[in-house]
């Protein structure tokens, strides 16, 4: 009986270490196979990067840059921005890059807003433009206004150009725009300034902050994730993938100051933190 039972037991122990090595073997071969279709695949993007999307990219911004600036004269601006939906939409289907909206019931029709957004990526232009669903101006650098096509149909359209090398400038450029933020038209900033390289937020800054101080209007808080595995700062290594934006609950400054601008910084901060992945 005790030598039956000790078989017993040496069967059992050799039985749990096969399905042990079985279920590792699997896990290693799965991650395995998934590396080598990554691979593959990366490599068979390549020549539809080149040869497909960036041909695209240049083909849709000459084109419907000079739409917009057409429609801006002859009409308005605010229907010259639907060109750039239509860009954004058009160049996000042929990456592919899909987008999820979360929250976009927390805006309410017809109002105004200082929307900040975090940045990964040159890809949240895209996010932002082609799925916020309201008419809005943009903060960018003023190098951007050189640019053939693309700056001058921003210029038309509206869009807000600041020189960061020149303080003064930068606050002229602010307060002269601040008229264009009224009946539904809202504006946006990137309040970190230029794009995060690891996904981590760097400081804001405290123009779009003074500006709804200044103009009484709320902070709306978007956080976007996914971008920078698209298209990371300071790389060409584009790729498919998945985005998801979310829409948080705006946040009234009626209650803020000058003196308490960190105060409305540091919550817009924390409100975009607790949907980052």
């Amino acid at each position: 009986m005790g030598w039956g039972n000790g078989a017993k037991e040496f069967f059992e122990e050799y039985r749990q270490r096969y399905l042990n090595d079985s279920r590792r073997f699997a896990n290693n071969f799965k991650i395995f196979i998934e590396k080598i279709e990554g691979r593959v695949t990366r490599i068979a993007y390549q020549p539809y990067k080149w040869l497909v999307v960036l041909p695209l990219l240049v083909l849709s911004t000459f084109i419907l840059g000079i739409c917009a600036m057409i429609v801006s004269i002859v009409v308005n601006p605010r229907v010259g921005t639907n060109c750039g939906v239509i860009w954004a939409r058009f160049n996000s289907f042929f990456t592919p890059m899909t987008v999820n909206i979360v929250g976009a019931e927390n805006m309410e029709p017809g109002a105004s807003y200082v929307i900040t957004a975090n940045h990964q990526s040159l890809y949240d232009i895209y996010v932002l433009y082609g799925w916020m669903g309201v008419d809005f101006k943009w903060v960018m650098k003023k190098e951007l206004e050189k640019v053939p096509v693309l700056g001058p149909a921003c210029k038309i359209l509206g869009h807000i150009f600041i020189d960061r090398s020149d303080t003064k400038k930068a606050v002229e450029s602010i307060n002269a725009a601040k008229k264009k933020i009224v009946n539904g038209t809202s504006v946006i900033f990137f309040p970190e300034g230029s794009r995060s390289t690891d996904g981590v937020m760097k400081p804001f800054k405290k123009g779009a902050f003074k500006m709804a101080l200044d103009l009484g209007l709320p902070i709306l808080p978007v956080t976007i994730n996914g971008t920078r595995k698209i298209l990371p700062k300071g790389s060409i290594d584009l790729k498919p993938g998945g985005v998801m934006m979310t829409i948080h609950r705006p946040i009234a400054v009626k209650n803020y100051s000058e003196e308490t601008l960190p105060d409305l910084m540091d919550k817009t901060r924390r409100v975009m933190s607790s949907a980052m992945e």
